[in-house]
């Protein structure tokens, strides 16, 4: 059992080293295609969304207070409010919504 772990761990270190070590040595010059330089540029955007968004609705008890909580924090982030207030307003709209579940 410990090999196989072992094993495993090589393995998934050796891909993650290749991810980040091919594009390095591969790519001697800066990219000066407009296209390429504004994808690679959201790409890190694009994969937080990807992985977080999903994780929204199955963090609460209640599927109403996750939407609430979304509403919440996407209106006070488009108003540009900072990280903190967008955070700290959300969890008290989820918070609120999820007692006033329980009441009623």
């Amino acid at each position: 059992m410990t090999l196989k772990f072992f094993v495993n761990l090589l393995v998934m270190a050796g891909i993650t080293y290749l991810l980040r070590a091919v594009p390095l040595v591969m790519i001697k010059h800066q990219i000066k295609n407009r296209f390429i330089r504004s994808f690679l540029y959201y790409v890190p955007y694009a994969v937080l969304g990807a992985m977080t968004f999903p994780a929204i609705f199955y963090s609460t008890d209640y599927l109403a207070s996750a939407i609430v909580g979304t509403v919440v924090a996407c209106i006070l982030a488009y108003f540009g409010k900072s990280l903190l207030t967008v955070s700290v307003f959300s969890c008290v709209a989820v918070f609120i919504t999820e007692l006033i579940i329980l009441l009623f």
